[in-house]
């Protein structure tokens, strides 16, 4: 008797959790239904349009613009500016957060409070407002300028309308995310690891190489990968602090579309820029799975 009544009990449960399962999986799609739905529809539709209208002609297919776009020397120059300033400004971003991260995971007591506040502090200023205060600041007459005057240094030159502009902007500006990212993946590091390779003798730059790097891997691509990806389609920070020539794809592909009344071409740079942060985009998203499926 007690065995038909577990077999009838396990009968009775099996259908049960089926059902559970069944409705949590049908409230899961309920709950995607709508942003799936923002996606395809604001999104990957006018993308797609977007793409077929480069390649449509009048009376045929073609990658006419392309071909035109590529053989353009002011579009290339332009494309390499953009490449250029994205690199050197996500690896030099990159490496700064990595150094507060490293201190912050170390460190402790008011100074580390305080320069961590500092580190997040341009997470709440707007990119119009750091361009204008890098204006004012590092510009002609400006704040910096009329400093070293004080103490006799007047050859200064300004880096507004210079490379140099949006590459600082753009380093100050991406701090705070990945300071976030790297402290949340150096806390995954064991301080027994760390107390073990002190205690066998290892200076800190073996430490770094050989522990602290290797288990940050993930977190370091991640955060470049944001980083980038941020600054190469960037457009008020170059619009207000870059040069004019060469200038980032953001600023071209407005000035085409806006001064120059040609959507057309500004639709093939827009997707070849987009096809660029799809390889970048595509890379993040292969990490963070194989980061999901590490943990599982």
């Amino acid at each position: 008797m007690s065995d038909l009544a577990q077999m009838s009990a396990g009968a009775v449960r099996g259908p049960a959790k089926r059902t559970g399962h069944g409705t949590q999986a049908m409230a899961g799609l309920a709950l995607v239904a709508l942003p799936m739905a923002m996606l395809l529809g604001l999104i990957l539709w006018p993308t797609m349009r977007m793409i077929g209208a480069t390649v449509t002609l009048e009376d045929r297919i073609g990658a006419d613009r392309y071909v035109a776009f590529f053989g353009d020397a002011y579009s290339m120059a332009n494309l390499r500016f953009t490449l250029e300033m994205s690199l050197i400004s996500a690896l030099t971003a990159l490496a700064l957060s990595f150094g507060i991260a490293l201190y912050l995971r170390f460190s402790a007591g008011r100074i580390a409070t305080m320069i961590h506040a500092l580190s997040l502090f341009p997470l709440f200023v707007p990119s119009i407002i750091i361009s204008y205060a890098l204006v004012r600041f590092l510009g002609p007459n400006g704040l910096f300028q009329l400093l070293l005057e004080q103490i006799g240094i007047t050859q200064y030159r300004t880096p507004y309308l210079t490379p140099v502009g949006p590459f600082l902007a753009f380093v100050w500006e991406n701090l705070p995310l990945p300071v976030l990212v790297l402290s949340a993946g150096l806390t995954q590091v064991s301080d027994h690891a760390v107390e073990a390779a002190r205690d066998l003798g290892a200076r800190p730059l073996r430490i770094l190489w050989e522990i602290l790097l290797p288990q940050t891997r993930r977190s370091l691509l991640i955060a470049f990968a944001l980083i980038f990806l941020g600054i190469l389609g960037a457009y008020t920070v170059p619009y207000m602090l870059g040069p004019a020539a060469p200038e980032m794809m953001g600023v071209y592909m407005q000035r085409t579309l806006g001064n120059l009344q040609d959507p057309d071409s500004a639709q093939v740079q827009a997707v070849v820029l987009m096809a660029i942060a799809s390889v970048v985009g595509g890379f993040y998203i292969a990490t963070m799975l194989k980061s999901q499926g590490a943990e599982r």
